[in-house]
C-alpha cells in the first residue's frame, strides 16, 4: 500500500467511525499509530468494508521496549488479496496488565499468533477462544521474549541454562 492509501485509509477512519488514527507516512513502511480499545472497531470495518476488504492477516508482531519505557507494541500487517493493497497498524501497551482485544473472529490466523505473543510476551488476548501457551510448557515460569525475562536454571530437574 502507498503513502496516499494509507492516509486515505486514516482519514475514512476518522471521517467514517469518529476515530482519530495517527499517519505515520515519513517511515520506510508507513502505518498507523491506533488505541488498543479501538482496533477491534477498525479491524471489522477494514474487513467489512467494501473498497478496503482486508481479508488476510500476515502477522501480529510483538516488540518489548523495555522496562525503561514500560510499553509493548502490538504490529499488524494486514492485506487485501483481491483488492491487492496492504497496512500495518500499531499500537502500543503498557508492559504490566498488558491486554489487547482478539481479532480470531474476523482471521483464523489471529488464533496461533495471538497464542504466541500470549506464551513470549504474556499479552492476554481478551476474547480468545484458547488462549493458553502454544510453545512453551503450561507450566513455564515467565515469558522468554520480555527484556527482563530471567532464565530458569532447571525445569523439572533438568537443566535449562546454557554456559
Amino acid at each position: 500500500m502507498n503513502l496516499s492509501s494509507s492516509l486515505h485509509i486514516a482519514q475514512t477512519l476518522e471521517k467514517e467511525l469518529g476515530i482519530a488514527v495517527e499517519y505515520h507516512g515519513d517511515v520506510l513502511q508507513p502505518f498507523l499509530q491506533i488505541k488498543s480499545e479501538d482496533l477491534h472497531s477498525i479491524c471489522t470495518f477494514l474487513n467489512k468494508t467494501p473498497g478496503f476488504y482486508f481479508d488476510f492477516l500476515h502477522c501480529i508482531t510483538c516488540v518489548d521496549n523495555g522496562p525503561s519505557a514500560g510499553t509493548l507494541d502490538l504490529i499488524y500487517h494486514l492485506s487485501s488479496l483481491p483488492l491487492e493493497h496492504g497496512i500495518i497498524l500499531k499500537m502500543t501497551l503498557p508492559r504490566e496488565d498488558s491486554e489487547a482485544p482478539s481479532l480470531t473472529e474476523l482471521w483464523k490466523t489471529a488464533d496461533w499468533h495471538e497464542r504466541e505473543i500470549f506464551d513470549l510476551f504474556g499479552v492476554k488476548f481478551t476474547g480468545h477462544p484458547d488462549l493458553r501457551r502454544i510453545l512453551l510448557p503450561a507450566d513455564w515460569q515467565g515469558h522468554p521474549l520480555r527484556k527482563d525475562y530471567v532464565e530458569q536454571t532447571h525445569y523439572h530437574g533438568i537443566k535449562v541454562k546454557w554456559e
